[in-house]
């Protein structure tokens, strides 16, 4: 059981709504329109190479995927791209902005359970615009006492925030589904921090050395959550 705790921060995309895989089914998308210029595992790392190159510029969200995409697939094809190409991978990023709500099982059971013994706190990153959508179309706004969409999750602005809310780092816990953004950098600010894991995690997200904390813990589910505080 963790005691103090006062806030408790919850990550948005694949922790409390779907969100990955539909960059992947965009991804299978362009593959196929690709299909003709280099096999897909040659597309894929080039597009991750050209995704981490943009990140600094770019950031994160869907539509900085699509520029990534585009900017791939004249890599890739040089002056052979067809028009009809780019026109196809546009569609694809609009289809995918426009994708519906799906709540991830026990999220509503969670947070209902929390709110009002606890401040929740949502903290998410990536496009402004879309995530502020998200948000309102999954029914959930209302359970938040503030909303944070930051450009990248660092320590630097887990710090800002924590500032910002009032809150001591041991006061805080946040939950998610990367360990790199949800957990390593609370844990450095001296948080606590709550891995759930998702069964699909974009490779940017992942780290490969263990994570030793004494307020790092790994639950099965979001309803899991329940049972590690008071």
């Amino acid at each position: 059981m963790i005691e103090g705790i006062k806030k408790i921060g919850f990550d948005a995309d694949d922790t409390l709504w779907v969100n990955e895989v539909f960059f992947r089914e965009t991804e299978q998308q362009f593959y196929k329109l690709l299909a003709e210029f280099a096999d897909e595992k040659t597309i894929e790392a080039e597009l991750y190479r050209t995704e981490m190159a943009n990140m600094a510029l770019y950031g994160y969200g869907v539509k900085a995927f699509i520029l990534s995409v585009i900017e791939t697939a004249h890599k890739i094809a040089g002056g052979n791209l067809p028009a009809s190409v780019i026109d196809q991978i546009i569609r694809l990023g609009k289809q995918q902005l426009l994708q519906p709500v799906e709540l991830l099982e026990g999220v509503e059971e969670t947070l209902n359970a929390l709110v009002g013994r606890y401040e929740l706190i949502l903290v998410t990153k990536g496009d402004l615009l879309d995530q502020e959508r998200k948000l309102a179309f999954s029914g959930l706004e209302h359970l938040f006492h503030h909303v944070e969409i930051m450009s990248d999750k660092t320590s630097r602005e887990y710090g800002k925030l924590l500032r910002h809310i009032d809150v001591l780092p041991e006061e805080f816990m946040m939950i998610g589904n990367s360990l790199r953004s949800d957990i390593l950098p609370p844990l450095a600010l001296g948080s606590y921090a709550v891995y759930v894991p998702y069964h699909t995690t974009w490779e940017h997200e992942r780290v490969d050395e263990p994570i030793i904390s004494s307020r790092f813990y790994t639950v099965d589910s979001l309803w899991d959550i329940i049972g590690l505080v008071p």
